[in-house]
C-alpha cells in the first residue's frame, strides 16, 4: 500500500523567515532573493499517523507518510530510520538511538533522501551540495539512485574517508582550502549558476522535515512518549532544529502534552551558539573558532543561528560546551561498549560523562535523557 502526504509540491511554498517574501517549490530557490534570508516551507499540514496505520507499515522512516512533505521515493529510498534504540554504558536513566546505522553511515539519510526526491520530483538534472562530510555522502548517495548528477564541496581537512566514500557515490569532490565557512561562500557561489539545485542541508528545509522523523521514532519506540531531555550535538543545526519541529507537531496533535528540554552540545574550539546562549543573544556573533576534532559541528557561522537559540530556549534548554579531551574519552568510553562512532558522534556521551546532563533513572521507566550516536567511525579517523 502506497501512502502519500497530506500535501503535494504544487501547494507547498518557501517562505522567507526573516521577511516572509514567498518563493515558488519548484523555483528551486536557496535563499530569498529579496533578503537573502534562510528560508521555511509553508503550505504543508503534517499528520501522524494512527497506530492502527503505524502497526501495519515497513520499519523506515516513510512509516510517517503523512507527516512529511513528499512521498515515499521507491527507486531512491534505500529503507532509512527506525534505528535502535539501547541503554547506554553504566547510566540507566540515558538511552543512545544509534542513528549511524543508516545507508550512507549518518543521520544525514533522513534528510538527503527528501532532497533528492523533491529533486527527482521537480525534474531537475544536476545537485549541489556542501559539507563536512556526512551530509555530502549523503546527498550523494541519494542523488545517484536518482540518476542525478553531484557536485559536493567539502573542506580540504575532510576525512580521507568521507572523500573516498563521495567519490564512490560518483560525485565530483571540490575540496576548498580554509575553514568551514570557505566551503560554504564557494558553495553558495556555484548554487546562483543555472539549472542548479543546491540541496543543503543547512538551507533547504526539507532537509528538516527529514530530520524531525528522529523524534517520530523516538516517540514510537517509547511508547508514545518522550524523554525528559534530548541531547543533541549542533553546529548547523539541523537536528536541533528538525528534532524541534518533529516535538512542535507532535504537541500540536495532542500526542505529546509537553516539549522536552533540548541540550544542545557544541566544543569549547567552535562554540558561537554557546557564547550567544550565555550571553543572551538572539543570534550569534563572531567568536574566536579554535578548531576542533569534532569536524562535523565545526560551523562558526549558522546560517540559522537564530532558530536553533530561539528552539532551544522555547524548551526550556540550554547550550553547553566540552572539550576535545572530553570528547577524546567519551570516543574511546563508547569504543569499550561496543559503539564506535566518529569524535562529532561523541560530544554528547562527553557532555553527559561531564555532568553537564541529568541523569537520574525516573521511576515510570521513561528514559531522563537520549542521545543520538549520528556518524560511523569508520567513516574518520580515530582523534588523535
Amino acid at each position: 500500500m502506497t501512502h502519500t502526504a497530506s500535501s503535494t509540491p504544487t501547494t507547498m511554498a518557501l517562505q522567507c523567515a526573516p521577511c516572509g517574501h514567498t518563493h515558488p517549490l519548484g523555483d528551486v530557490a536557496w535563499r530569498c532573493a529579496n533578503c537573502h534570508g534562510v528560508l521555511d516551507l509553508v503550505g504543508f499540514t503534517p499528520v501522524m499517523p494512527t497506530a492502527a496505520d503505524l502497526a501495519t507499515r515497513r520499519p523506515s522512516l516513510w512509516r510517517y507518510a503523512e507527516a512529511l512533505p513528499i512521498g515515499e521515493p521507491h527507486d531512491i529510498t534505500m529503507g532509512e530510520g527506525m534505528t535502535p534504540l539501547v541503554t547506554a554504558p553504566g547510566l540507566p536513566g540515558v538511552q543512545l538511538k544509534v542513528d549511524h546505522l543508516m545507508p550512507t553511515g549518518s543521520f544525514k539519510d533522513r534528510g538527503a533522501v527528501m532532497l533528492a526526491a523533491l529533486a527527482a520530483r521537480l525534474g531537475v538534472s544536476r545537485l549541489m551540495a556542501d559539507s563536512s562530510g556526512n551530509a555530502g555522502t549523503a546527498v550523494a548517495a541519494y542523488a545517484a539512485r536518482a540518476g542525478i548528477s553531484c557536485d559536493v564541496y567539502v573542506p580540504e581537512s575532510t576525512s580521507a574517508g568521507k572523500v573516498a566514500q563521495l567519490r564512490a557515490y560518483g560525485a565530483t569532490v571540490h575540496q576548498i582550502p580554509g575553514t568551514r565557512e570557505d566551503t560554504a561562500q564557494a558553495a553558495g557561489r556555484s548554487a546562483d549558476e543555472p539549472g542548479v539545485f543546491y540541496a543543503s542541508h543547512v538551507y533547504h528545509p526539507f532537509f528538516l522535515h527529514g530530520t524531525k522523523t528522529y523524534v517520530l521514532e523516538l516517540w514510537e519506540q517509547l511508547g508514545g512518549r518522550m524523554p525528559e531531555t534530548l541531547v543533541l550535538p549542533v553546529g548547523n543545526g539541523t537536528l536541533v532544529l528538525g528534532a524541534h519541529l518533529g516535538c512542535i507537531e507532535l504537541l500540536q496533535q495532542g500526542l505529546i502534552d509537553r516539549l522536552p528540554r533540548i541540550i544542545a552540545v557544541q566544543t569549547a574550539g567552535c562554540a558561537p551558539l554557546a557564547a550567544a546562549f550565555a550571553d543572551g543573544q538572539p543570534a550569534p556573533g563572531d567568536v574566536p573558532a579554535y578548531g576542533t576534532l569534532a569536524e562535523g559541528i565545526a560551523i562558526a557561522r549558522p546560517a540559522r543561528g537564530s532558530q536553533i537559540l530561539t528552539a532551544v530556549r522555547a524548551t526550556g534548554g540550554t547550550i553547553v560546551t566540552v572539550t576535545d579531551d572530553e570528547v577524546r574519552a567519551a570516543h574511546a568510553s563508547l569504543a569499550r561498549s561496543g559503539l564506535y562512532v566518529e569524535p562529532t558522534s561523541a560530544v554528547c556521551w562527553a557532555a553527559i560523562q561531564a555532568g553537564l546532563i541529568p541523569t537520574t533513572p525516573r521511576q515510570d521507566g521513561l528514559p531522563t535523557a537520549v542521545a543520538p550516536l549520528c556518524g560511523s567511525g569508520l567513516k574518520s579517523k580515530p582523534p588523535a
